[in-house]
């Protein structure tokens, strides 16, 4: 095809996606990760520019590539692919007809020299010197660009020493906690770190619990069992994210615990995660569980302030990027659940500056990261919504947890849902007392220090709490 074939069918692609985006109420989202500007064609391919190999990366891994990709499919019928120029910055270039500027006509030899061409599928030669891949593993998940601190010092040396001496002393590890604080990251830098020091006849597999399960299905189902007995019997390093997809798998559990038992007389390397500890999972075979709970099971809780503040600043140096303390220490101070809502926030503000080239404020930072806080502001989050959670969690009745009764099964609980609704809601003591069956404020205030004090000294309890605030906020998803 000639140049610019495609660009009508390119216009109207990202117009429609524009009003998509519009319509949900996500403009601002479009006008930052759309950034591409149509550039040339041929029969496969779509060539564009964009602001930076950071923002084209990004565009990549959020999908937005695919999304283009997709309607353009959708209106031509033809499968294309997309590649990558940076611009860079405006320079003045001499040539034998005299001085001109990027936006001068510049004869098609110099075209070339305005860009560094970034494609989809790096080469060998364009691709910094990186240590070899593992086809299962993520090459970003490394010892090296984890960020330990308290909540997380006791599983990061665990892991490191499995890594070490796998097989050994520490095998099985399970690592437990909510979503985004490190877990696979951990799991997989053994992974990696066994892929790179030892033979390369070291068997090492990382698979989702839900994939080994749907593994599990096929063979039943093509009659391909052996194979994947096989498989997973003579594997050195097997690591499973995800356990709490084996609850009420009562077949693929059977299979689970002898693949573990084989994998123990092997003296292989295992580790696996889970979203709360083992005795929470309810239909869990009990030979699991008991398996489970023989290794070592560590709790992986969010991290604290000035683990944040570190997380922040190892995240924008492995980016090669910069922004203002200040605007650092506002996202460590707002963002407290998880890891991977501070990465979010440091791709909306980093993002922002590659592209308008503009120092973000603490005025801007709230702006650009209003979604992400949101479910921080008071009256986010209901108490009719923690009460529910607090009384699923402990198995009681929503009417005991709001109403008279004393007995110790009712009153913790209502003492943990009072301390969340004050946390999570910033609701008065005298509205918290009313919503409790009526008591006076007073009584909402002592049950909130109860719990506040024993959090100084309970790791079990803080895990509870920790856990407790991640379904009430998944309660509003």
């Amino acid at each position: 095809m000639s140049e610019q074939n495609y660009k009508a069918f390119w216009d109207e692609a990202l117009n429609q996606i524009h009003e998509e985006y519009k319509q949900k109420g996500n403009e601002s989202e479009f006008s930052l990760w759309f950034n591409m500007e149509y550039l040339e064609d041929n029969s496969t391919e779509i060539k564009v520019t964009v602001p930076s190999e950071f923002m084209w990366n990004q565009m990549l891994t959020r999908g937005i590539v695919d999304i283009v990709i997709n309607k353009i499919e959708e209106l031509t019928g033809i499968k294309i692919t997309i590649t990558s120029i940076v611009k860079q910055k405006k320079i003045a270039m001499s040539t034998d007809e005299g001085t001109v500027s990027r936006e001068e006509s510049v004869p098609k030899n110099l075209v070339q020299t305005e860009y560094k061409e970034e494609h989809i599928e790096n080469t060998e030669e364009t691709s910094p010197k990186k240590l070899k891949k593992h086809p299962d593993l993520s090459e970003d998940f490394t010892f090296e660009t984890f960020v330990p601190g308290d909540n997380s010092n006791f599983a990061y040396n665990a892991c490191l020493a499995a890594a070490k001496e796998p097989g050994t002393r520490y095998t099985p590890i399970l690592i437990y906690g909510g979503v985004g604080l490190g877990k696979t990251h951990l799991m997989e830098s053994v992974g990696n770190y066994i892929y790179q020091h030892n033979s390369s006849k070291t068997k090492i597999c990382y698979i989702t619990a839900e994939n080994l399960m749907n593994e599990f299905i096929k063979g039943l189902r093509s009659n391909t069992m052996e194979n994947f007995k096989s498989k997973y019997r003579n594997i050195d390093v097997l690591l499973i994210d995800d356990i709490q997809f084996l609850n009420n798998k009562e077949k693929f559990q059977e299979e689970f615990f002898h693949t573990f038992e084989a994998l123990s007389q092997k003296k292989s390397q295992m580790i696996f995660t889970c979203d709360r500890p083992i005795n929470e999972i309810k239909s869990i075979d009990e030979r699991l569980r008991t398996r489970f709970s023989k290794g070592m099971c560590i709790d992986l809780t969010a991290p604290k302030y000035e683990t944040r503040i570190a997380i922040i600043q190892k995240k924008l140096e492995n980016l090669n990027q910069t922004i203002p303390q200040d605007v650092i220490e506002f996202i460590a101070k707002n963002v407290e659940s998880n890891v991977r809502d501070l990465e979010h926030c440091i791709l909306n503000i980093t993002g922002y500056s590659d592209l308008t080239h503009e120092t973000v404020t603490i005025d801007k930072a709230k702006e650009l990261l209003r979604d992400i806080f949101t479910q921080s502001l008071p009256g986010s989050i209901t108490i009719d919504t923690v009460q529910k959670v607090v009384a699923d969690h402990f198995n009681i009745s929503l009417s005991d947890l709001k109403g008279k009764k004393r007995n110790k099964s009712v009153v913790f609980p209502r003492q943990i849902a009072i301390y969340l609704a004050r946390v999570l809601g910033d609701y008065s003591f005298p509205d918290l007392g009313i919503e409790f069956g009526g008591r006076d404020h007073t009584t909402a205030m002592h049950s909130f220090n109860l719990v506040e004090d024993a959090l100084k000294s309970d790791d079990n309890l803080q895990s509870t709490i920790d856990l407790l605030k991640r379904e009430i906020k998944d309660y509003k998803k």
